[in-house]
């Protein structure tokens, strides 16, 4: 990995030394995040590989106590992500291309989904999910010219958490682990 990805694992790992509650630590972890995605000149190209049947999902790197780990997103045209949560803090950080998360929530009485706002994201942009700021969402390609790659940064391994998706039609969820893609060889 390039000099800029190690600053950056250096910076997350001392940030979380101190076992930060959330609200202090997401400033900072988006900050680092946005000095990593300034220049688009340091992820290798085995993580930045589309797949034409779906996005991928590859490891960049995995705390050794699994308190946080770093994932790019690819993101080939016309792609996008059943609607699902997290159940832990993340970071998007936008590398190349764009993409569009719209937010969701469920209604209390029936449990259905309830669209909310949507944001793109262009190069340089960070956005923020978790449990306590809204985690449910969909995450699409905005480009409908090139795939787009985001770096994510979750507060857990992220391929090994259970999570859910979301039925859109009834809102009722399922539970998933995601892994990981294989970066081509």
């Amino acid at each position: 990995m390039s000099g800029k990805f190690e600053t950056f694992i250096a910076g997350m790992t001392t940030l979380l030394e101190p076992k930060p509650n959330e609200a202090d630590l997401l400033p900072v972890c988006g900050a680092l995040l946005e000095q990593l995605v300034a220049v688009d000149d340091w992820l290798p190209d085995s993580h930045a590989v589309s797949n034409p049947e779906t996005y991928c999902q590859y490891l960049l790197y995995r705390d050794p106590e699994a308190r946080f780990s770093v994932v790019s997103f690819v993101w080939g045209v016309g792609q996008e992500s059943p609607i699902h949560d997290h159940r832990v803090w993340g970071a998007i950080g936008m590398l190349r291309g764009a993409e569009t998360g719209t937010v969701y929530s469920r209604d209390d009485n029936t449990g259905k989904l309830i669209e909310g706002d949507s944001v793109t994201l262009e190069p340089g942009m960070v956005d923020f999910v978790s449990p306590r700021l809204g985690d449910i969402h969909r995450v699409r390609n905005a480009d409908d010219k090139q795939a787009s790659i985001s770096i994510h940064v979750y507060g857990a391994d992220i391929g090994a958490v259970e999570r859910r998706v979301y039925d859109p039609e009834t809102g009722e969820p399922s539970p998933f682990v995601s892994g990981y893609t294989l970066p081509p060889q």
